[in-house]
């Protein structure tokens, strides 16, 4: 029996989970970083929130033109020119921030601008890699890497900024982004036609699966953007996006503020929550795509991961609200963010389920969308504490779009292949 390495769409998903996980590290590390930041650049806490969330107007604005290039030029190619460009404005953002406050907000732009077409990408060539069956685990495993990402900022940023000060976390990941795109480009491949080491056997069983890749078709547009179910996985996601932005971005600041922990003991205590999430994204993973092979519903396995997801994770942040102390709040949100992984397997997968081979402007579209959280629902997080000088109202928020984004899925949600 051949080894699970030796199969190459196995190494297609690996390679773009790594791209990915260092995605993330770019992304958040500013958020442990910025508390140093704040008082070494005399920040308030609106300014820190304007930092914080200007990423994602880059990282917006280009979702849909990603997708777009994806799905015309090949996700290998607009991947790795992505991996490029957000590594080299992570260098950059020392040098930005040390001329001024507005030249910052232009390389956190330029950074979101970057990293936007990256999963667009991944799912386009997740359409030509991976067969249906595998498609959960696969989108789950990738999707994992923020995870891994968020963890490995959390636990190496603070003390990389204790030891050689905050710029240093942006000179190495950017370095290291830049590093890793050498190896994609030389390293990963297309299609498996254009593998040269690919089985005979592997080609075969991934022709049979893959979608039609003609360059010059049409993006069927008026079909997707008229199907209810479409826009209930637009409304799922923007909900889904809403928690884990806001939490992404301010939970080291919660921790500091709320319950007194230092720099690096914010950064370590908010690792729990995200490893809970990590372990069991892929654990929703492998029920989903174990359900499917057992014949089950593909439209109920979508919604049962998609209610289970919004309404535990939901519950769990409002009751974080109570939470007298950090280990209770760890406990709580790590409920709160497992439970939301089981979301990554309804939404995401569902992309492919509905336009196999337009899965790149679609998951563009849906990320564009859900992206409008990491600008308002971070923005406005930085506003509602220093109004209230609480985080109470931010969980009682997140716990109703949570409710509202599952009821949505529920009655509209459809895996029903609507193009090819």
């Amino acid at each position: 029996m051949r080894g699970v390495f030796s199969q190459k769409r196995y190494t297609l998903v690996f390679a773009s989970m790594l791209a990915l996980l260092i995605a993330y590290i770019d992304r958040v590390n500013i958020s442990v970083a910025a508390i140093a930041m704040q008082e070494s650049l005399g920040w308030s806490e609106t300014e820190k929130g304007l930092v914080l969330s200007s990423f994602f107007i880059g990282y917006m604005a280009a979702q849909i033109v990603g997708g777009v290039l994806a799905d015309r030029f090949g996700g290998k190619r607009v991947l790795g020119v992505s991996l490029v460009l957000w590594s080299a404005f992570t260098a950059l953002t020392p040098v930005a921030a040390s001329i001024s406050f507005a030249l910052l907000i232009v390389a956190r732009i330029g950074l979101g601008l970057g990293e936007a077409p990256l999963s667009p990408a991944a799912l386009n060539l997740f359409g030509k890699w991976v067969p249906e069956e595998e498609r959960s685990r696969a989108v789950a495993f990738y999707s994992s890497a923020a995870i891994l990402g968020t963890l490995f900022a959390l636990l190496v940023t603070g003390w990389m900024v204790t030891l050689f000060g905050w710029p240093s976390v942006f000179y190495w990941f950017g370095a290291l982004g830049l590093i890793y795109a050498v190896f994609w480009f030389t390293r990963v491949f297309e299609t498996p036609d254009d593998h040269p080491r690919i089985s005979s056997e592997e080609r075969e069983l991934l022709a049979s699966n893959r979608p039609p890749q003609d360059a010059g078709v049409k993006i069927p547009w008026r079909e997707l953007l008229s199907s209810p179910a479409v826009w209930a996985l637009f409304v799922t996601f923007f909900c889904t996006s809403w928690s884990l932005y806001v939490f992404l971005s301010w939970m080291p600041s919660y921790f500091a503020s709320v319950h007194g922990l230092n720099i690096t003991s914010a950064g370590i205590y908010t690792m729990v929550p995200w490893a809970s999430m990590f372990v069991m994204m892929n654990v929703a993973g492998w029920i989903a795509d174990r359900m499917i092979s057992r014949g089950s519903n593909l439209t109920l396995v979508r919604k049962l991961m998609q209610t289970i997801g919004l309404v535990g994770s939901g519950t769990f942040l409002y009751v974080t609200r109570f939470a007298a102390s950090p280990e209770i709040a760890i406990a709580s949100l790590s409920a709160a963010l497992g439970l939301l992984a089981f979301a990554y397997s309804g939404s995401a997968p569902n992309v492919l389920d509905i336009a196999p081979r337009f899965g790149g402007v679609l998951f563009g579209i849906m990320n564009t969308l859900g992206t409008l959280p990491g600008i308002v629902g971070v923005a406005l997080t930085g506003w509602i504490v220093e109004t209230t000088g609480s985080y109470d109202a931010v969980l009682a928020v997140a716990a109703v779009i949570s409710a509202v984004g599952a009821a949505a899925f529920l009655v509209f949600g459809s895996a029903k292949k609507l193009v090819a």
